[in-house]
């Protein structure tokens, strides 16, 4: 006699979370540099990979006092998605702060900060929304553990208020955390999707103000394509 099998349930995708991931450049003009750390070995979303500062998108984020965003900034982070663009900008300068101990901010004193942001507040700092360039938007492939629509955007370390080789803040998700110079980055273990925004980088790095569009890296079809947010300029 067989014995009775129970049956695993079933388990769909996995959902897809809004996530900001921020790339800090250093010395633009003469050795560029990015600022990166290494997951751990044991993490469930890219394990032992070096990857930019970033996470996904909390609530509380969209309570936050954050300095404008440019406008096209503003209309491409709407286009095609729910998610406000202060949530997604004040996640990138939360999750730097988070796992780098380094500040994109301004002066400015909070009341009642959210919970998650009250370390942040009590350096007497507000996010910098105006240091942030949005620059790249990837959604996770299916089949991964964790699937997140990641809106990547571009700063300079030259709008840190703290010190950029200090990282005593630094919570522990990320380990070692350096300035990575661009002519040696594709000697780290790096995700695929790094590597493409690094090469949009270096590419970026040859011409001057915004890109003219934002690459998006859709993941929902077999050809992977890659389309382009486009938004308005400012008249």
């Amino acid at each position: 006699m067989r014995p009775n099998l129970v049956p695993k349930p079933r388990t769909g995708p996995a959902p897809i979370r809004d996530a900001a991931t921020i790339i800090v450049l250093r010395h633009a003009d003469t050795n560029p540099m990015v600022l990166m750390g290494q997951r751990g070995a044991k993490a469930a979303f890219m394990p032992g990979k070096f990857v930019f500062p970033g996470g996904a998108v909390d609530a509380d984020d969209a309570r936050v006092p954050l300095t404008a965003l440019s406008s096209i900034d503003e209309e491409r982070l709407k286009s095609e998605s729910r998610m406000s663009p202060v949530s997604l900008a004040a996640a990138a300068i939360r999750e730097l702060w988070e796992e780098t101990g380094q500040m994109l901010g301004t002066v400015g004193a909070w009341p009642h900060p959210p919970e998650n942001w009250r370390r942040f507040a009590d350096t007497g700092h507000w996010p910098n929304g105006r240091a942030l360039q949005f620059f790249f938007r990837a959604v996770t492939p299916e089949g991964r553990p964790r699937r997140f629509d990641a809106r990547f955007f571009l700063a300079s370390a030259d709008d840190l208020v703290t010190d950029p080789d200090d990282f005593f803040g630094a919570e522990d998700e990320l380990a070692h955390l350096q300035w990575v110079p661009l002519a040696a980055a594709r000697q780290f273990n790096l995700p695929f999707i790094t590597q493409v925004v690094l090469a949009e980088l270096i590419v970026h790095l040859k011409q001057d103000g915004p890109p003219a569009a934002v690459p998006f890296f859709r993941n929902d079809d077999e050809a992977h394509l890659v389309s382009r947010l486009e938004g308005k300029s400012p008249l």
